[in-house]
């Protein structure tokens, strides 16, 4: 089927729909490959913005939603359960940390922050504690397309037409990290001071800090040590201030752990999930909490009950989904793990490019700067130019500005990986 942009009736996201080029049209998808209309594959090296975990078509994922869609498809999630959404929370908060035991479904990443900024928020109004009504977030954050999750993310493009509707959030610095980053304790040191004097100024006025931990997604893949994101979880704590990880990217291995606050030592008060959560089948997101702050909700008075929700709370397809893909995940855990290996000898060759900086990694994730001596940023100019010419070698990166970053299915191999290496240094080579 041959959809021209101007002609069809789907509105694209993030998309200047005047603009843009013409979107390339997928025919089918095979582990770490995509095939398109007309026969040409295309490596997918992002799974798909971060949700093909264990790869395209996955059998096993697959029969396990025919399989439920035989029994139970949908049913409303008010006065009535069913096993898949029991079996699924069960099954993730044996893989979290001790501690995170209250599992609440949703659908997206957005609204898992969504969740969790309203539970937080609420949790002292259930308290009687009525001044902790303002949040903690770093600088260059991204925590979604809602209303309350751009509140708590970095000002932006993504964010301009949509200011005056935010409400406000202190942001102290993320001193992001690289290989040979001399500079970090100094940055660490900083951003320390700068939350200790919004600690002490107004320490009992906050409800929660949201963060990403160890990686900032959409920011830019920027990296921070888990020695300092440990440091900012301590202060908070000793102001008995709610902690909340946003790992909407981050879980289900993309660290080399199976999320980053097992990774980080740390243990949050609120912690959201989505992407990876299905292997990339269907939509579904969780928002995990501490029975401390199940037990702020659960009262007589119907004041306190957490009224939200939507349509398709643990939908049962979207669960045994999630049950499935959590299979293969614990039974092929060297899966993820071997990655960081492979990347650590990727970054190897790909430093022979002096365009090419501040490379790093954690676990399946390499990222690195392309230096151009202009622009940097989302709306870099070097951009659109390199997520054309990635496709035109036949692999999907879609560089976040002037930033490559490569986050694979864990399916991928040492071969495939080089390649991506490989394509990498050859089109940025021909700047």
């Amino acid at each position: 089927m041959d959809i021209k942009t101007k002609e069809s009736a789907f509105w694209y996201p993030f998309t200047q729909m005047k603009t843009a080029p013409e979107p390339l049209q997928v025919k089918s998808g095979k582990g770490v490959m995509l095939e398109l209309e007309g026969g040409r594959q295309l490596m997918d090296c992002i799974s798909s913005w971060w949700v093909t975990l264990h790869g395209h078509g996955q059998t096993e994922i697959a029969a396990a939603i025919a399989a439920q869609a035989q029994v139970l498809e949908q049913v409303i999630c008010a006065g009535l359960t069913h096993a898949p959404a029991e079996k699924l929370a069960l099954r993730l908060i044996g893989l979290l940390p001790e501690g995170l035991s209250r599992v609440f479904y949703s659908d997206n990443g957005s609204t898992a922050v969504e969740v969790g900024l309203k539970m937080a928020f609420q949790y002292w109004k259930n308290l009687g504690v009525n001044h902790r009504t303002r949040f903690l977030a770093f600088e260059g954050a991204y925590h979604g397309d809602t209303l309350g999750a751009m509140s708590v993310g970095h000002r932006s493009v993504f964010t301009q037409a949509f200011n005056e509707l935010l409400f406000e959030t202190d942001v102290i610095p993320f001193p992001e990290t690289w290989i040979d980053d001399d500079a970090i304790e100094t940055k660490e040191a900083e951003a320390l001071l700068q939350l200790d004097c919004l600690l002490e100024a107004n320490g009992d006025r906050y409800a929660a800090m949201i963060l990403e931990p160890l990686i900032q997604g959409a920011g830019g893949m920027r990296m921070c040590r888990p020695e300092f994101l440990a440091a900012v979880h301590a202060r908070l704590k000793s102001h008995r201030i709610l902690v909340i990880y946003d790992e909407v990217m981050t879980g289900f291995g993309r660290t080399g752990e199976y999320f980053a606050c097992i990774r980080a030592g740390t243990v949050p008060d609120i912690l959201c999930l989505s992407k990876g959560i299905t292997g990339g089948f269907l939509p579904l997101a969780a928002t995990v909490c501490t029975d401390a702050v199940y037990d702020a909700f659960y009262d007589d008075d119907p004041m306190k009950t957490f009224y939200h929700g939507h349509s398709y709370t643990a939908n049962p397809l979207g669960c045994a989904a999630g049950l499935a893909s959590m299979d293969l995940l614990e039974s092929v855990p060297q899966n993820f793990r071997k990655i960081a290996a492979w990347h650590e000898t990727g970054i190897g060759k790909l430093q022979k490019n002096t365009r090419l900086t501040r490379f790093r990694v954690c676990g399946t994730i390499l990222a690195m700067n392309v230096q151009t001596g202009e622009d940097t940023g989302y709306l870099s100019s070097i951009a659109p130019y390199l997520k054309r010419r990635f496709p035109e070698k036949g692999f999907l990166l879609r560089p976040l500005g002037n930033v490559v970053y490569i986050l694979p299915p864990f399916c991928i191999t040492e071969d495939q990986l080089s390649a991506v290496y490989q394509c990498i240094g050859e089109v940025v080579g021909e700047l």
